[in-house]
């Protein structure tokens, strides 16, 4: 199932330390038992706990381009990572590992943002470009991967589980008492609250953009119904 965890310093006054990135992931140790590996590069940091599915040997994340401009963390499955390999392939780019995680690399240097839209799988993405220096967070259609995320101290910190983002002392533990009154009535809260005042999970089919220059959440996906039938 593996993790992911990492921070982005909004402020430019506090950029990723590798021991508090070691930190986050080593509270998701019981995602992902058989590895462990983090980026800090500037004002992001990329944390991952690996439990190895595909590419056993040589799968271990972060994961990046050919140039090192791109790197990523994720936790999930790509099921058309075959056919998205060989047609990034065709299109000139060169993979080093047979992961599908590296796939998402080499589709963000093609499509841009629009990545996503080109994904079948169930997935939660932590992407950092550090040609524009920005931060991606994206969530599967359905919310099958789960993605939380916060703020503190000037920065913004994600991660597979809450107890990872508690990893970090600047992240207040407290109680939201609305958010509580939610699960007792509907058996949970209300996304995209949890119980922890601050902490939101990202809803599904959205994709969260970061940088110095400010913050964006947008959806990349819907249900579609068709139109109810018109009675005479």
């Amino acid at each position: 199932m593996c993790g992911i965890a990492g921070l982005f310093d909004r402020a430019g006054s506090r950029p990723p330390q590798r021991h508090e990135l070691e930190a986050m992931a080593a509270r998701l140790h019981h995602r992902g038992p058989d590895g462990r590996g983090v980026l800090a590069d500037g004002p992001a940091g990329l944390a991952h706990a690996r439990l190895s599915i595909i590419d056993l040997e040589g799968g271990a994340q972060p994961i990046h381009n050919e140039d090192r401009s791109v790197w990523v963390v994720f936790n999930g499955e790509i099921f058309n990572y075959l056919e998205l390999r060989a047609q990034l392939e065709a299109q000139g780019h060169r993979f080093y590992t047979h992961s599908d995680t590296e796939v998402l690399v080499h589709l963000y240097e093609q499509h841009g943002e629009a990545f996503v839209d080109h994904l079948n799988g169930q997935f939660a993405i932590a992407l950092w470009d550090a040609r524009s220096q920005q931060l991606l967070l994206a969530r599967d259609r359905t919310g099958i991967r789960p993605l939380f995320h916060t703020e503190a101290g000037g920065r913004l910190l994600f991660a597979s589980e809450v107890k990872a983002l508690f990893a970090c002392a600047d992240v207040p533990r407290r109680l939201d008492v609305e958010a509580l009154g939610q699960t007792f009535t509907y058996w949970a809260p209300l996304a995209p609250r949890t119980v922890f005042e601050g902490v939101h999970s990202l809803p599904p089919g959205h994709l969260m953009t970061v940088s110095r220059a400010g913050k964006s959440l947008r959806r990349y996906w819907d249900w579609e119904f068709p139109p109810a039938p018109v009675r005479a």
